[in-house]
């Protein structure tokens, strides 16, 4: 079990040595750093606004299914328990993290932090996952329709997939896209 103690604006104090092992990183890198800083980004606005609640005494505890990014860019999955601990006045002094790494998934390869799709890309793969039509594409972005074809392929072939619905899960199951944003938003991590 992954243990750290953060303050009230989820800035980490300190951690327990299974963090360390699990996260791919030293004590000292870990320590001042934000919790959210360490997650993959499609998860990162949610587990802030879990903190923010702890903080403000909104909620006492809260359990998440997250994901992790190490230093090089590999990612595991896990279950995130925040707890937010109060002191003697009655105000509350820091937050536990404890973090339970899925059996099985250590190795998991999920989407690197580095930059995958141009910004005309980014656009099309918008435009496909909100369901926008070729036509519609074409219009909207100044393309052809045999220009927009050009870039869905050219997303096909980079995310390995064989057409525009695998695409699109294929996206969202790489962090890909914001969670929880309708039309689908492609986080600017992955663009150039």
């Amino acid at each position: 079990m992954c243990v750290a103690n953060l303050d009230r604006k989820s800035t980490i104090i300190d951690v327990n040595v299974e963090l360390v092992r699990q996260f791919g990183r030293a004590s000292w890198e870990i320590c001042g750093q934000q919790f959210c800083d360490l997650l993959h980004p499609s998860f990162r606005e949610k587990i802030a606004e879990q903190f923010g609640r702890l903080a403000t005494g909104q909620r006492v505890r809260f359990d998440e299914t997250m994901i992790v990014l190490r230093p090089d860019d590999t990612a595991f999955a896990g279950e995130l328990t925040g707890i937010a601990v109060t002191g003697s006045a009655g105000m509350i002094e820091k937050i536990v993290v404890l973090f339970s790494p899925d059996a099985g998934n250590d190795d998991q390869q999920l989407a690197r932090r580095q930059q995958l799709l141009t910004s005309m890309e980014t656009r099309v793969l918008e435009g496909v996952a909100a369901g926008v039509s070729t036509v519609q594409l074409a219009s909207a972005l100044f393309l052809s329709r045999g220009g927009v074809e050009y870039h869905v392929a050219m997303l096909l072939r980079k995310l390995k997939v064989n057409n525009r619905p695998a695409l699109v899960s294929k996206a969202y199951s790489m962090g890909i896209f914001r969670l929880g944003s309708w039309p689908p938003r492609v986080l600017t991590d992955f663009t150039i």
